[in-house]
């Protein structure tokens, strides 16, 4: 049986938001989109320019991206489920400004991730510590589009939590 679960996900083009979809529809959680106070044109995703939004973000270990809200009652969640895009092998800065956000003493975190082709690579070191010290941090699964729903839903239903 699944504990209470928070699907939390931050979706640059709509495809993170797809797969946070997929598992809450799987897992019955809720839902909670992360949103930056700046929403990202393509110019700023553009990785192969040095000079786009992201690039900066991502070569700058302070960036932290404003969000829209901090509403998300992580207090009333066992699990927290944080899903987003890969960034340089790891998770944009916007996931560190959501979890800076709140107290996750004594939670579970598990992570999502959508990439075309790059794992989680030190994703799970970078939070552990600097950024979420008081929780469990787990590497979930790394997807690509063409893998869900079915394979988020093979996945969380193997979790057994």
């Amino acid at each position: 049986m699944m504990s209470k679960a928070l699907v939390a996900y931050f979706s640059a083009s709509g495809v993170t938001k797809k797969a946070a979809q997929a598992l809450v529809e799987t897992i019955g959680g809720d839902l909670y989109e992360i949103i930056p106070e700046v929403l990202y044109s393509e110019a700023d995703l553009d990785w192969r320019n040095e000079n786009s939004r992201s690039s900066l973000e991502m070569k700058d270990k302070s960036s932290r991206p404003a969000i829209v809200k901090t509403d998300a009652n992580v207090k009333d969640y066992d699990v927290i489920f944080v899903g987003f895009p890969i960034w340089w092998y790891i998770a944009p800065t916007i996931i560190n400004t959501f979890l800076e956000s709140y107290d996750f003493s004594g939670k579970t975190i598990i992570l999502f991730a959508t990439a075309g082709s790059s794992g989680f690579g030190k994703t799970v070191d970078n939070l552990k510590g600097s950024v979420c010290d008081t929780a469990v941090i787990k590497e979930g699964i790394r997807i690509t589009s063409k893998q869900f729903p079915a394979d988020i839903a093979k996945w969380a239903k193997g979790l057994k939590l």
